[in-house]
């Protein structure tokens, strides 16, 4: 695929899923569904086209219910609860369970833990 392809493909996806387009749009077409699954290289039947289009219509209408709400006020947030780090400062310390460790392992070779090769020299 060209990347002019490429570009365009992604251009008229975006086209489907902006905002404008979706607070001017009444209802989705099957022919719309069809569409944006050749874009996304989906093979879909009439029954999954029908399925999908009357789903994405319901969560089109519920992105509209949401919009009417007025969040002029409310402060952007990424989660719910907020969650706060506990950091702890680095320290060093001494550690005397390094041969424990080592038996624990499925090889060794010395004071090392032997590993497979991921690379050829």
């Amino acid at each position: 695929m060209k990347i002019e392809e490429y570009i365009n493909k992604i251009f008229l996806i975006n086209y489907y899923l902006d905002k404008k387009y979706i607070k001017g749009m009444t209802k989705i077409t099957k022919e719309e569904v069809k569409k944006v699954a050749h874009l996304a290289r989906l093979e879909l039947n009439e029954n999954e086209i029908s399925n999908h289009a009357e789903q994405l219509e319901k969560i089109l209408d519920y992105i509209r219910q949401l919009e009417k709400i007025d969040t002029d006020d409310i402060p952007c947030t990424t989660r719910a609860i907020e969650v706060i780090n506990v950091f702890r400062n680095d320290e060093k310390k001494n550690s005397d369970c390094n041969e424990e460790l080592l038996e624990l392992s499925p090889s060794r070779e010395d004071r090392y833990f032997k590993v497979p090769k991921i690379m050829n020299e």
